[in-house]
């Protein structure tokens, strides 16, 4: 426990402050050792910041003779995907199940009713560690957080 901290626990424990005295205290001293902390740094215990975009970077050549690189560059702001996920919930019953239907007969195994705007949260938490590299011959694709 730091210098300040006990002080403050003494402060209280003798009477001369409040308890809601001591949790502003306390809770300023908190705000204080978090603004000099870095954040994300080596041996930082505190989380990272939250990402903001995910990016897709496509270097590859034109395989038809169009002649020359085709490159992609795109970001996706993560308040797209906030916004993506609280809008499917607006969406009725009976068109979900439509949408589901239709693209599971394309493939793609997704349920738009799973998809709930408070697991939302856990989700872009489960980004910020995402990474996906391909590399072929003449193609490198390249998927991150920033």
């Amino acid at each position: 426990m730091n210098e300040h901290r006990r002080e403050i626990l003494d402060m209280l424990a003798a009477g001369k402050i409040t308890s809601d005295e001591a949790d502003r205290l306390l809770a300023a001293l908190n705000k204080d050792k978090d603004e000099d902390q870095p954040v994300g740094g080596p041996g930082s215990s505190s989380p990272r910041p939250q990402p903001k975009y995910i990016r897709v970077l496509v270097e590859a050549e034109d395989e038809k003779g169009g002649g020359g690189p085709v490159k992609v560059n795109v970001r996706v702001p993560m308040q797209l995907l906030r916004a993506g996920v609280r809008l499917a919930s607006l969406i009725p019953a009976q068109a979900r199940d439509r949408v589901n239907e239709a693209l599971h007969e394309k493939g793609m195994a997704i349920d738009l009713n799973q998809i709930k705007p408070e697991n939302l949260e856990e989700l872009v938490d489960q980004l910020n560690d995402l990474t996906v590299d391909v590399d072929q011959s003449n193609t490198k694709v390249r998927v991150f957080c920033e």
